[in-house]
């Protein structure tokens, strides 16, 4: 259980941070749930506040320094204290190396891995004075593997698997743990708009025969946020149907 616990949830208006979000307060913690976009946000705790835990919904642009601070300094005003952190922010622009735009490289940095850095070096701060806490890194299992098509989504998401070991080396005196999941291919939007014959070439390649819901990876959010995740830390937990081993 998570009962006096406050959690951050980038990206939470939509797929895993929406599921995330909801996952976390059903194990009794606080949310605050940060996205760009205001009124998803706001049907998502008016969800949560309906499960009886408070919520507390913050506009913010994940690569922005200002708004990741903001974002902290809205949190601790409204509840005091920072627990669980949740870097779930990303976005995705597609394209084949040879024609990649700068622009687009560095939105997709900015947004996946500097976006994340920005708002773990706030949080810290205030775990580090806590001694304690849980910081849990949404990557991807593209991140571990490659993806044609995917140069600067891949670079963000490996990137955050290395952001994410070092910053649990720099972190365990406080007591704080520092981990990264490694979604495999997620119903979601972007998903769900797959042709028939891709989205059946995609599932050949995951031995489980499906791809995974966002619960799967709420659920694995939920474990690595409790006290039964106390001694892992650096670690990368692939929930991927076994598609990377």
């Amino acid at each position: 259980m998570l009962t006096d616990k406050v959690a951050i949830v980038t990206g939470a208006s939509r797929g895993i941070g929406r599921c995330t979000a909801l996952a976390l307060a059903a194990q009794g913690a606080d949310l605050v749930v940060s996205a760009r976009n205001l009124e998803p946000l706001q049907t998502l705790v008016a969800e949560i506040e309906a499960m009886g835990r408070k919520a507390l919904a913050v506009t913010a642009d994940a690569a922005s320094t200002g708004d990741a601070e903001k974002l902290i300094a809205a949190a601790v005003e409204t509840f005091g204290q920072v627990d669980i952190l949740v870097n779930n922010a990303g976005i995705t622009r597609d394209g084949l190396l040879l024609r990649m735009k700068d622009e687009d490289w560095d939105a997709v940095l900015d947004t996946n891995l500097k976006g994340a850095f920005v708002l773990i070096r706030a949080t810290a701060k205030l775990m580090s004075k806590q001694r304690s806490g849980r910081i849990i890194n949404i990557s991807s299992v593209v991140g571990e593997m490659g993806n044609p098509g995917q140069a600067n989504y891949c670079a963000s998401k490996a990137g955050l698997i290395g952001l994410t070991k070092s910053v649990a080396r720099e972190l365990a005196k406080r007591n704080v743990t520092v981990n990264a999941i490694t979604p495999g291919f997620i119903e979601t939007d972007m998903t769900s708009n797959l042709p028939e014959k891709a989205r059946q070439e995609l599932t050949a390649q995951i031995p489980l025969g499906r791809l995974g819901e966002s619960e799967d990876i709420a659920q694995a959010v939920v474990f690595l946020a409790s006290e039964n995740a106390g001694y892992i830390t650096g670690q990368v937990l692939g929930v991927n149907g076994g598609m990377y081993m």
